[in-house]
């Protein structure tokens, strides 16, 4: 089908566009118009693929595992690709983050791209505002990720003279904060329009059923981590293992707990 082609045109150009990136640092070279250009022509074809498919069945690309993984694969890539866009001190974290797309690539090619039955508590506003902020969140914390992967690199002497002409480790360390910052700010958003859609379907704002349970420790988890950096003055390498926790917590959250939960929040169907 023509959506799938147009998707599968866009993931090799992501999975180019991410190898380029990882070559270019291994090499120290600095193709980062290529980077940028391989990006945006993957997140236009990935996002015709979907405008089809939604048109297509009359929902959006969040009811199966396979939507819900190509829809979070084109939030997180927009949100990395605006980053690498306006930022450049941050261009070489893409080292960093294509690789964990690819793993989010390889899952969404051996899923299913079968239909899903659209249950009756999607037909509401609240669920695009939830969903929106959670990807808005998922991607800022994506981006700090990178920045932690490079800080942690430097600091077990991994591409040390490769990774030189980035900015100190706490310039990286507070660009890193900011993105936290932000994600703490719509994961919060997030929790919010959950609540008020929960109310809408279920007749409850909260019954810490496993999702609710698992996003309020991620916020919990990334709320503690921004404290620790203030209140403890953490060093940089001790900041991005907190980075990495919560992304590794956030990411469970969004792509595991769902889809093993049984209560009213379970994901794919």
């Amino acid at each position: 089908m023509l959506e799938l082609n147009l998707l599968w045109t866009a993931l090799v150009a992501y999975v180019v566009s991410g190898s380029t990136a990882i070559i270019s640092v291994v090499l120290d070279r600095r193709p980062q118009r290529m980077i940028l250009v391989l990006l945006v022509v993957g997140l236009a074809l990935h996002s015709a693929s979907i405008a089809v498919r939604w048109d297509r069945l009359g929902h959006g690309p969040y009811v199966t595992m396979f939507e819900i993984l190509s829809s979070n694969v084109w939030s997180l890539l927009l949100a990395f690709a605006l980053a690498y866009w306006r930022i450049r001190a941050i261009r070489a974290s893409a080292a960093v983050v294509m690789p964990i797309m690819f793993v989010m690539m390889g899952w969404l090619l051996v899923s299913s791209p079968g239909e899903g039955h659209l249950p009756p508590t999607y037909h509401t506003i609240w669920l695009f505002i939830h969903i929106g902020f959670g990807k808005v969140f998922l991607g800022a914390v994506l981006v700090a990720v990178g920045i932690a992967g490079v800080i942690l690199l430097r600091h077990c002497g991994v591409g040390v003279k490769r990774l030189a002409g980035l900015p100190a480790d706490e310039r990286l360390d507070d660009l890193a904060c900011r993105f936290m910052s932000l994600g703490l700010v719509f994961e919060t958003l997030m929790l919010v329009a959950g609540a008020i859609w929960a109310q809408d379907a279920w007749g409850r704002y909260w019954a810490w059923d496993p999702l609710e349970t698992w996003a309020f420790i991620t916020w919990l988890t990334l709320a503690f981590s921004l404290h620790a950096r203030l209140a403890f003055r953490l060093r940089p390498h001790h900041g991005a293992a907190l980075i990495i926790l919560v992304f590794v917590l956030a990411f469970l959250t969004f792509f595991g707990v769902p889809f093993v939960s049984t209560a009213p929040h379970k994901g794919a169907v």
